[in-house]
């Protein structure tokens, strides 16, 4: 059986043995917007729980449009370009509106990445910024959470006369889903906000996972941060097929229309398994996301979720670029034991920049063995982050079934963390979005 996985810009071809006891786990098969140009069009005018952007953009002094990094494959141009007409239409100057790349702690967007995201015109004509978490004096302080996470945000985004939020919205491993809330935390937040909203506290919780919401105290962090930020005036959320094709457009609100979006991403993305498996082959769905092994995580969590413990994970990426950044990268290969480590930031609350990655790492390793496949990073390095380098995803099977057995049942997922597997017993299994908003309607 051939399986082509995700993996960089090409893909990769994997080859399965025909007596293997396989599943191979896509996204549910999810139609393509046929005119997502006219859908959007009509989704700005006819919006979720807001005016239209057109009155909302009347007699305002300025606008921040905030759209995220390259790591999301989301079609930033066509999404921001309606958006740049209608505020210009509606008076404002283009000196007067600003893009900015809601960073995080990733690195800032370089001048090839702004064209790639958002097409020559928009780059070469408009005031496009990265956000800089790291410069505290950019943000504003606006209180804390419940949480006692600090809301400090980017001094562009909250001074603004309007705010605009351009998301994807896809599963998220710790928060439940990304978009929406999530572009300003920790989007655009300090980096002493995005340590909270990454604490050890936040990370260990057993309800910080994929496809959680309501009892998910991250996704509630989230929320509570967004809000102190003043929330956003409008925002425009996508869904994306395994094509990387738009399948839903929801604007307006920034609650109700994100809720939207993780309704219809949670019936593309989520598949029930009745029973765990022994082996999960995953990706790290190729490129943008698999330029680092810092991203890998997200592989690993997803795929633990069906892996019974004592299981294997296989993951290809191709980790262009390395390991990660170089906070990310010195603290990997600084830590001899992941999981001493990460018992001793449980009992202290020492967090430092990136410790959470490591932290969702060591959560999968506890019970599973992860071998890995990747051409961007030399094997012996790859034992220094705690996996098993193989020299094929085939060879990782034969020792993962030499363990298990030849009867071991074995999942494949070639989109990675973009298809969210659960189990017919978890709660994530059991529930859907709306039912685990209604069930908590008072933090949404």
């Amino acid at each position: 059986m051939t399986v082509n996985m995700r993996y960089g810009r090409q893909g990769l071809d994997i080859e399965l043995p025909d007596d293997a006891n396989v599943q191979v786990l896509h996204l549910n098969p999810t139609p393509q917007l046929s005119e997502p140009a006219q859908q959007l069009d009509r989704s700005l005018y006819n919006p979720i729980g807001t005016p239209p952007l057109a009155e909302l953009a009347a007699g305002r002094s300025n606008a921040c449009i905030v759209i995220s990094d390259i790591t999301r494959p989301i079609p930033t141009e066509l999404l921001v370009s309606p958006l740049l007409e209608i505020l210009e239409s509606a008076g404002l100057r283009r000196d007067d509106i600003l893009i900015l790349v809601a960073t995080g702690l990733h690195r800032e967007a370089t001048q090839a990445e702004v064209v790639e995201m958002l097409g020559p015109h928009i780059a070469a004509n408009y005031h496009i910024e990265s956000h800089q978490a790291r410069d505290r004096a950019s943000h504003v302080a606006l209180g804390s959470t419940p949480g006692g996470i600090p809301a400090l945000i980017d001094r562009r985004y909250a001074e603004a006369d309007l705010h605009i939020l351009v998301s994807l919205v896809e599963p998220h491993l710790f928060a439940g889903y990304s978009g929406g809330r999530k572009t300003i935390c920790p989007g655009l937040a300090a980096t002493e906000t995005i340590l909270g909203f990454h604490s050890p506290r936040l990370i260990e919780d057993a309800a910080a996972i994929t496809g959680n919401i309501g009892t998910n105290p991250a996704d509630a962090e989230a929320w509570h941060v967004a809000r102190l930020a003043g929330g956003a005036d409008f925002t425009v959320n996508c869904t994306l097929n395994e094509q990387r094709q738009i399948t839903g457009i929801f604007c307006g609100h920034l609650t109700e229309a994100a809720l939207a979006a993780m309704a219809l991403a949670e019936r593309q993305s989520k598949i029930i398994l009745n029973e765990p498996v022994d082996i999960t082959i995953t990706s790290n769905a190729g490129y943008p996301l698999d330029l680092t092994f810092y991203q890998a995580i997200k592989a690993a969590t997803a795929a633990a979720q069906i892996t019974r413990p004592g299981g294997s994970i296989i993951i290809c990426q191709e980790n262009a670029e390395g390991i990660g950044n170089e906070e990310y990268t010195e603290l990997m290969l600084s830590v001899d034991d992941p999981h001493q480590y990460i018992q001793h930031a449980l009992a202290t609350g020492e967090n430092h920049i990136d410790q959470w990655a490591l932290h969702q790492l060591e959560k999968v390793l506890r019970q599973h063995r992860i071998y890995n496949y990747s051409t961007g990073i030399p094997p012996e390095q790859q034992r220094e982050l705690f996996v098993e380098p193989v020299d094929s995803v085939e060879v990782g099977l034969e020792q993962a079934l030499s363990k298990h057995g030849p009867d071991a049942t074995i999942a494949v997922i070639p989109e990675g963390p973009y298809v969210m597997p659960c189990l017919a017993s978890d709660r994530v299994g059991r529930m859907s979005v709306p039912q685990m908003k209604e069930e908590y309607h008072e933090l949404y």
